[in-house]
Parts: structure tokens; sequence; C-alpha cells
């Protein structure tokens, strides 16, 4: 295996990754924009480190030089996705990421003609919800003969790190999107809808997340709706400047996530499968590190993919104790 290129490695996230693919025996090299930051995490796990910003095209590909695999936990994406996604390309990097937000997935949808010509893979949404949402939609969708439109429901339980909340208000619009007819269109309809994650149906609202396009494009459904019940204190009075750096390891212990799938047939029959998992902050730095060691391992296919694509229905249930159970 051949070098993997870890951004973002001093936030929240990166550092949780950083630890976990070290822990699996991944050859990481560290990257940011902080030299003082990377230098004493580096010191601390023990692992080369690179520091570059994200302004410069050759500075970004310089810092890339010799990586097989690129993986982007440095928030907001609607930043740092285009820079490191076009260095990918031009250095022969396989690139992946965390993201939550759809922009990183229209980019990469955009850019799959180029990737597929540079023998590049682009892999956003290699952990957290796309990786959880998008095997559960497609465990749900094999169960239906005639698959027509899918509703997926994201639980999410007790704190959110900082750099999540500053990331999602990056990536608010003016109006939410459905997948309708193959194509992105504002929602035309009531935005709460009734999900049951196990213990009795609750509200949940609808969200423009990535799996609008990631779902559609592993499943070929041309309906996708995308919705969220938050609870727990994922918001505290204050606004981000309030919120902890991320849930400790005790909260994340406390709050599991869960999420709903129910696939319309073509005969107006509704099928529903249930995912229940660890907290998303102890899910997506394990998702990843074993998305990365899969694809340093050879396990690639040019161009633009999906985690549920790439790897299986099976792949969320590889990690941690994540279970489907179909209701």
């Amino acid at each position: 295996m051949s070098d993997l290129i870890l951004y973002g490695a001093t936030g929240y996230t990166g550092r949780l990754t950083a630890r976990r693919a070290l822990e699996a025996g991944l050859p990481v090299t560290l990257a940011g924009r902080s030299a003082e930051a990377l230098a004493a995490l580096a010191f601390e796990l023990g692992t080369p480190y690179r520091c570059f910003s994200l302004d410069d095209p050759a500075t970004v590909g310089a810092g890339l030089a010799g990586a097989s695999a690129l993986l982007n936990c440095a928030g907001p994406y609607r930043q740092s996705a285009a820079p490191l996604m076009e260095a990918a390309l031009r250095t022969g990097c396989h690139y992946l990421d965390v993201s939550a937000e759809i922009d990183s997935y229209r980019r990469a949808r955009d850019l799959n003609a180029r990737a597929k010509a540079a023998g590049v893979m682009l892999l956003p949404g290699s952990g957290g919800s796309v990786a959880m949402l998008g095997t559960l939609a497609a465990h749900a969708v094999a169960r239906v003969a005639q698959p027509r439109a899918i509703a997926v429901a994201l639980r999410v339980s007790g704190p959110m790190s900082r750099g999540s909340v500053l990331s999602a208000a990056e990536s608010v619009t003016s109006e939410i999107l459905v997948l309708h007819g193959g194509k992105l269109v504002p929602l035309d309809g009531a935005p709460e809808r009734l999900f049951d994650f196990g213990q009795g149906a609750v509200d949940c609202f609808a969200v423009t997340l990535p799996d609008l396009l990631t779902i559609g494009r592993s499943t070929s459904i041309g309906e996708v709706g995308t919705f969220v019940h938050i609870s727990g204190g994922a918001f505290p009075p204050g606004g981000p400047g309030a919120l902890a750096d991320g849930p400790t390891e005790a909260e994340r212990a406390m709050h599991r996530y869960q999420a709903v799938a129910e696939v319309t047939g073509a005969d107006g029959r509704v099928t529903r499968s249930l995912l229940d998992t660890a907290n998303g902050y102890s899910f997506t730095p394990l998702a990843a590190a074993e998305a990365a060691r899969r694809v340093l391992s050879g396990e690639v296919k040019p161009g633009f993919r999906t985690p549920a694509g790439l790897f299986g229905a099976g792949f969320a249930e590889t990690i941690a104790d994540t279970r489907i159970i179909d209701l």
C-alpha cells in the first residue's frame, strides 16, 4: 500500500480518523493548514505530516506527491473539496472524504468523465451519513421487485461537533430539494413527515442531503427524498460558539444513530428497513478508515463512485455494531 494523505487531520473528525487509520495499520501522512497543530499531532501519533494550504494549485499538487489516496476531513467541504479534487485528478491520487454537503457530490458528478480519463476515483461520503444511508437504501431496494421511490430519514442524537454545525450552516439553501424524475428539483409538498425509528413515529423534516444524488446514482431510482430528526441537544442555545469541539467518548456511547428507508414499489406497497448503528462521530472515522484501507488494497473504479455502489449493500454492517432490520 502507498501513502494515504489525511487532510484536515487536526480537526475533531480528522483526529479521530487519523487514530483509527493508524490502528488499522494504514500508511498515514497527516496534512492541513496549521503547522503547529500538525507537528504536535504528528509527534503524538508518531507519523509524518505535510503542511499546505489550498490557495495555490501547484502547492496542493506538491502536497499530494507520492500518495495513492487522499482522505479529506477538512470541512466546510464547500471550500476544500474543489481544490483537492482538482489536485487529485492532476496527480493521479484517488479522492475520498466524509462530507455531508451536496455541493461536493455535484462536483464529483460533474468531474466524472475527467476522473475516468485520469484513472482516478472520486469517493465522497466514504464515512458518515452517506455510507450509512446509501447501504441501507441499497439493502431496502433489493427487497422490492419494482422500486419506484425511496424516502430515507436519519435520526441524529446527541451533541454535534462545532465543525459539523458550521459546515451545515454554509450548505443551507433557500429551498429544499428532492430527486424527481432523476433531477434535483425544489420540494413541492409538506416539509415534514412521520418516520418510526423503532420507538413510535416522530416528525422528521425534509432536508437537502447528498444522499439525493448518491442513492439515486447507486439504485437508479429517480424519486428520492431525505429527512432528518434531531434530538439530544444537538443544537444548544448560543449558536456554534457554544458548542464543544465535538462530543466526548461518553456522549458518543450514550447516543446511537438510527435511519429508516421506505421504498415504494410499482404496486404502491411500501417496504421498510431500519438501520441501527453507533453514534455518527464514532461511525464516521471507522467507516472512512475502512474505505481508505480497501481503496489502498485495490478496490478502485475510476470516476465518481458511492460507498454502496463500490463496496456493496453490506458495507455499513461491517462497521462497529451496525445492523439492518427489515420491518
